[in-house]
């Protein structure tokens, strides 16, 4: 049975227009594909990504078709490659760009495959070519047509930035005044996962992401937990997957980051946030060996080895951010057993993502963030004597919560912190003892 689809087209490099006439004569010499209609071709310029970018050429092309979803970005893949795509390059300026914005009615979303296209409804560079040839075509989700999509857009937010799904932002040149980069959605496109998501911190980084656009791979060791922090990604209009495993193995450490890369990947965000509980629980209780065994293996051993798979990964693929978790005490001091426990360990972490931010630069920025006295589960139980302490030790007067902490991960991978790396950001409410 034949339905109808949508698909946009985009150059900005060599003969845009002779780009795009290649790519349209390809689609209308393709099996079980039939070409009905064919847009206008507009100009906007290219925000985002490296600098000095030639403006794009997009449009928009009708079809029938009897294949799948799947087939059809298969054959757009295909197109792309044969007509000199090469993804060299991440944000970076391409030959020619397909993507399937929509397919009939369906509604996807997948590590391959989201239908409607992400964020098509707030794109002027999509909505003007595509109301153009088909006014009347229904956004499935919003349910709205798309010449009603394209009238809300003007004029209020045409002159706001779109970004496709390879993070390319563009913007019409109907003004040529210059505009700033929108910073509400600046991880769209971009896939993160957090370690140790389930709860605290890490679900607080994970909640951030997505708030940021990005997809988020929510890791943890039980299943009932990472469903419940992957509900709430969604629930941020955001693409949440779920992988589980038991860092304390090494095996499992090797297996999460080779499933991750190959089911979602490549990954643009890693973030080392999972560590052993040695305060809460039986665990409170183990001798100091114990404890200090459980921190290594899981804080340490799991994030040096997870950050050099990963960080290797991401440079050949030309680029990435990673983030791992430090202390605020580590090379400042605290008296206590525990606080040498987490010392050595957590000292351990953060001159560890010194030594990789070298290693991995320029394709790969590595920073550390160091928390201080943050509110998570320990914290919400500590004794009255604690409370006061933290409140006289912190500057600000406060415990930390942990969204502010994932609110400095976000900045730190997003490009707004693009000449930042090898750094420990400590996020401590000021404490400098």
């Amino acid at each position: 049975m034949s339905v109808t689809a949508y698909i946009g087209l985009g150059s900005n490099v060599g003969d845009r227009q002779a780009n795009l006439d290649r790519a349209t004569e390809a689609l209308q010499e393709a099996s079980q594909i039939e070409v009905t209609q064919v847009s206008s071709y507009y100009e906007y310029d290219a925000v985002g990504g490296p600098p000095g970018q030639s403006p794009y050429l997009n449009a928009v092309i009708e079809i029938q078709t009897e294949l799948s979803p799947e087939d059809v970005l298969a054959l757009l893949l295909n197109i792309e490659q044969r007509l000199g795509r090469v993804r060299r390059e991440r944000h970076g300026p391409r030959t020619l760009d397909l993507d399937l914005l929509l397919y009939d009615d369906q509604i996807r979303k997948g590590p391959d495959l989201t239908l409607p296209h992400p964020r098509m409804h707030e794109r002027a560079f999509v909505l003007e070519p595509f109301a153009e040839i088909a006014p009347d075509a229904v956004h499935p989700v919003l349910g709205n047509t798309i010449g009603e999509l394209w009238e809300m857009l003007e004029p209020e937010d045409e002159d706001e930035e779109d970004e496709d799904e390879h993070g390319i932002a563009a913007e019409p040149r109907r003004e040529g005044a210059p505009r700033t980069q929108s910073l509400g959605r600046e991880l769209e496109g971009q896939t993160a996962l957090v370690t140790g998501s389930t709860s605290g911190i890490g679900r607080a980084i994970a909640l951030e992401l997505a708030a940021a656009g990005a997809r988020v791979i929510i890791h943890g060791r039980r299943a009932e937990a990472a469903a419940a922090v992957a509900d709430e990604v969604v629930s941020l209009g955001a693409t949440a997957f779920v992988a589980l495993g038991d860092l304390i193995q090494l095996e499992e450490c090797r297996r999460l980051v080779d499933n991750a890369w190959a089911e979602w990947g490549p990954l643009d965000i890693w973030v080392n946030n999972a560590g052993a509980d040695i305060l809460t629980g039986e665990s409170g209780d183990w001798p100091f060996a114990d404890k200090l065994r459980e921190l290594f293996e899981v804080d340490v051993l799991a994030a040096v080895l997870m950050s050099r798979d990963v960080g290797r990964r991401m440079k050949e693929h030309g680029g990435g951010v990673i983030l791992n978790m430090g202390w605020d005490k580590a090379d400042t001091g605290m008296d206590g057993h525990t606080a040498q426990l987490f010392a050595a360990t957590k000292g351990a972490v953060m001159a560890f993502s010194k030594s990789l931010a070298v290693q991995l630069a320029p394709e790969v920025r590595v920073n550390c963030l160091a928390p201080g006295w943050i509110r998570t589960a320990w914290g919400a139980s500590a004794s009255i004597g604690w409370q006061e302490r933290v409140r006289r030790e912190t500057p600000l007067e406060r415990w930390g919560e942990p969204e502010d902490v994932a609110a400095a991960a976000r900045w730190l991978v997003s490009p707004a912190a693009a000449f930042i790396t090898g750094q420990i950001i400590r996020v401590n409410g000021g404490t400098v003892r």
